[in-house]
């Protein structure tokens, strides 16, 4: 299992949300400019979402202590900002 997170919750995330799932990993946060997550919610009701790119880098960062052994991995481009699929 991977864990995943991703940065723009926009038009197109549904479907990498949909594959996250689909594939049996895991989305451990999520950012986006706006605070709609009911699509995230019904996916990854666990998934730490927020709003500020500051909070979100210091959450992952957190995450990548408790394991250090993940890595990130990918990167993808998405509707309006600046999409990334982390995988650590």
């Amino acid at each position: 299992m991977k864990n995943y997170a991703i940065i723009g919750v926009g038009y197109v995330a549904p479907r990498h949300l949909k594959a996250i799932k689909d594939t049996n990993n895991r989305l451990v946060a999520a950012l986006d400019k706006s605070d709609s997550v009911g699509i995230l919610d019904s996916f990854f009701p666990n998934a730490g979402f927020f709003t500020e790119f500051e909070r979100f880098e210091r959450y992952l960062e957190m995450l990548r202590r408790k394991e250090p052994e993940n890595v990130v991995r990918e990167a993808e481009k998405a509707r309006y900002t600046l999409a990334s699929l982390i995988i650590f």
